[in-house]
């Protein structure tokens, strides 16, 4: 993927003692103790960074970690004490006035945690205010506004005012504002984190199935850990202004780079971030074109299995056979391992979520069979793996 956004030692310090706190990061000193030596307090400690083209990045972090002051430097409402900011390769810090406006208009749009709405105006005078700002004709702003209305949801509102509508609703107009300007970047601080927990889950996914068909960068603010293993493509959690761990969700949770980021998903439901893929383990296999009854019951007993699964040359899932039916061959001098195949086998595809699989996990006595789209069998899941993943312990394959 194209880098879109590429953040060099971004830092950001509040206070007079500028420089003396600039020597006391270089020491390795904490958040604290340059408040406490200093006077200053450090908003964002030197962070590194790139987000691709297209993607939903999450930097996530309780308060006071410098994830919304961070967001504000990436479009220079606040500007920093230190460091660079890369959008499509051009320094937003070398830019003047001008030019970094016109970057914000064209490139950018920003949805804001309390909304943003102008009260006196309209739903729709509200959507298309950006447009205005810009000098656009009010025909074609209008017609822009209403498809973005019609995107996120709200139509048949044009000549309501923000009071009249519901905190979600409000949250649509700001979303469909931003989407009107069609940036190619969508900064969001903490967009939903005002609203009731059932608006916030239709916002997470109203973003979440706009992002499929419109493809932004967005660029996205939480507390939530939920939130951003629901929303995220890639994470980055910060902590006192320092960023701790970048990472895909389940590279969050199954491999929490230090303590702090372990104690920050202790609570997490996983089962909604990680896959078939996640928890799989490798099962012992019989090639059906190759192996006959007599060395299929070895490999059981070998690998102190009672049931095998069964693939073709081309690793195609065949179906599993039992001990006991291979043994009844072996004892009737057949070598026709085909008739005890077993073919209705449960199977799934590795990107689906095990939150949607524990029904049959917990209904079915065979384990179920992980395939790809060409029907070839990449793992299996068993219920041990399934719970030991769920409670933070590593798969282990069988075999």
């Amino acid at each position: 993927m194209a880098v879109k956004v590429e953040v060099k030692n971004l830092t950001k310090i509040f206070g007079r003692r500028v420089n003396k706190a600039k020597e006391l990061i270089q020491e390795g000193k904490s958040k604290a103790e340059i408040l406490k030596e200093a006077g200053a307090t450090v908003g964002v400690d030197q962070a590194n960074f790139k987000i691709n083209d297209g993607e939903i990045f999450v930097i996530m972090g309780l308060s006071g970690s410098g994830k919304s002051t961070l967001i504000r430097m990436i479009n220079r409402l606040i500007e920093p004490t230190d460091g660079e900011v890369l959008i499509d390769g051009e320094n937003l810090m070398e830019m003047d006035k001008n030019h970094l406006r016109e970057v914000r208009r064209k490139k950018m749009s920003m949805v804001f945690q309390n909304f943003g709405l102008l009260p006196n105006r309209t739903v729709l005078e509200n959507a298309d205010y950006g447009l205005e700002i810009q000098g656009v004709d009010k025909t074609t702003r209008e017609e822009k506004a209403k498809t973005a209305l019609e995107q996120v949801g709200i139509t048949g509102y044009d000549d309501e005012y923000p009071a009249q509508l519901s905190g979600g609703m409000q949250q649509r107009v700001g979303l469909a504002r931003a989407l009107a300007n069609d940036p190619q970047i969508l900064l969001m601080d903490e967009a939903f984190s005002a609203l009731d927990p059932l608006n916030r889950t239709d916002m997470q996914d109203q973003l979440l199935d706009l992002q499929e068909k419109m493809h932004k960068t967005i660029i996205f603010i939480s507390h939530d850990l939920n939130e951003a293993l629901k929303l995220g493509d890639r994470i980055m959690i910060m902590r006192d202004g320092e960023v701790v761990q970048t990472g895909k969700p389940e590279d969050i949770l199954t491999h929490p780079a230090n303590e702090y980021v372990e104690n920050f998903i202790e609570n997490v439901d996983r089962s909604k971030v990680l896959t078939a893929g996640n928890v799989m383990i490798r099962p012992v296999t019989i090639n059906i074109d190759k192996a006959g009854p007599r060395l299929t019951i070895k490999r059981m007993r070998n690998n102190e299995v009672s049931t095998a699964y069964v693939i073709d040359n081309s690793r195609h899932l065949v179906g599993i056979v039992d001990a006991n039916d291979v043994i009844s061959l072996i004892r009737n001098n057949s070598s026709d391992l085909r008739s005890v195949v077993k073919s209705d086998v449960p199977t799934t595809q590795e990107d689906k979520p095990i939150s949607e699989l524990m029904d049959d996990i917990s209904q079915t006595g065979i384990p179920i069979a992980v395939t790809n789209d060409k029907k070839q069998l990449l793992g299996i899941i068993v219920r041990g793996a399934v719970l030991g993943a769920l409670a933070g312990n590593e798969v282990k394959d069988v075999d």
